[in-house]
């Protein structure tokens, strides 16, 4: 019987602790990265003092890109060079979903990191963070998942291998780092505006653009339910207490199911850290298992997945971008041509695109050598 259980005062050990501090350090090296490209694009601009390289980790920041190079990678069979950095985190962004369910979200994604902590200054400054409505809540969490399916028709459906390399190649997506550089560099009044629109929904409700607007946490979503591992409750130990449904911050109601297969299940841990009554909530591969994971496991994987799949780039020789310091130094110094603009998804091409009948490969492979002594160093 429920009443006659032992209960005593239970913690996963510092499973939260642990979470924050592999999110602090994921921060610190975003910051680090921020700062170098900031140091490195002001001397190609002419107005810096220091000179560093460009530091490859900051192709993260370019997921349109990426996703493009990975469908790129599955038509063609071979990496694209212009941002290889950005494909190879994306491709350990889903490979940490297909074991551990949306832990990117929860344990690394600065954005991620960012809401949550909006909201847990919002609960602190109401009391509370406000919940929308059931009959709202579930439309809107479908906002996200209609933007995946238009990137997904657009980039899988509609491009083929050669214009998926067109646009790799073009002036617009050699310097797409560049130009979210001067986008948020000189951002506009309604950029400001919708970004503190955003803030303000984050300060109510928790963890608002996560749940209802990014497409890459549908992505994740969906490819983490090929996760083996999920979180068990076991209902003969279980005192009925709802704390875990009450911390979980993606609002799965815990509580109420023998095994949680919500594709919004981020494997925070957060519910299992809640849990006053031993092993009755628990990671696992199944509810027979007897083995639970535990949270230095969770961060240990997380972590290493991340390491090890950015790690082979590197050493494969597919981490740094083919454009050179020089040929960057040249664009930068040209930002304003209408080359290195967009309309509608599609990228003007460069007339020297195609030198004396050989192809944009050949092209690139010329530009590599030209610029080889000053493609940078370094493994950021």
């Amino acid at each position: 019987m429920k009443w006659h259980i032992h209960i005593r005062k239970w913690k996963t050990p510092d499973s939260q602790q642990l979470r924050f501090w592999v999110q602090a350090a994921f921060i610190a090296l975003c910051l680090w990265i921020g700062v170098e490209f900031t140091l490195w694009y002001y001397w190609h601009e002419g107005s810096g003092a220091v000179q560093v390289a460009r530091p490859p980790g900051v192709e993260g920041f370019l997921p349109i890109s990426a996703l493009m190079s990975l469908w790129y990678l599955m038509l063609d069979g071979s990496i694209h060079p212009v941002h290889p950095a950005g494909l190879s985190i994306l491709i350990a962004i889903i490979a940490m979903s297909v074991l551990l369910k949306k832990s990117f979200c929860s344990w690394l994604c600065p954005v991620g990191t960012l809401s949550e902590n909006i909201g847990e200054f919002g609960k602190k400054l109401f009391g509370r963070n406000f919940r929308v409505w059931k009959w709202l809540d579930y439309p809107l969490r479908s906002l996200k998942y209609l933007m995946l399916a238009f990137l997904i028709y657009v980039v899988f459906f509609q491009m083929d291998a050669l214009s998926l390399r067109m646009f790799l190649d073009s002036p617009y997506n050699r310097v797409a780092d560049v130009k979210m550089f001067l986008f948020f560099k000189n951002i506009s009044q309604f950029s400001l505006i919708v970004i503190g629109v955003l803030v303000a929904f984050s300060l109510v409700i928790r963890n608002f653009w996560c749940r209802y607007l990014c497409p890459y946490g549908a992505l994740l979503g969906i490819t983490g339910l090929l996760s083996p591992f999920r979180i068990t409750r076991n209902a003969e130990s279980c005192i009925d207490c709802s704390k875990c449904a009450k911390v979980c911050p993606n609002r799965i109601a815990v509580d109420r199911v023998h095994t949680v297969m919500s594709d919004e299940c981020t494997t925070c841990m957060a519910c299992v850290a809640a849990c006053p009554v031993r092993e009755t909530l628990q990671l696992k591969a199944s509810r027979r298992s007897r083995r639970a994971v535990r949270p230095a496991w969770v961060a240990a994987a997380v972590v290493g997945v991340f390491v090890l799949v950015t790690g082979l780039a590197m050493l494969t020789g597919n981490w740094h971008s083919i454009v050179g310091e020089a040929e960057y130094s040249r664009r930068i110094k040209d930002i304003d041509n209408p080359i290195y603009r967009h309309n509608q998804g599609s990228a003007p091409q460069e007339n020297t695109a195609r030198q004396n009948g050989r192809s944009s490969r050949d092209v690139d492979q010329t530009r590599w050598r030209e610029n080889s002594g000053g493609a940078g160093s370094g493994v950021r």
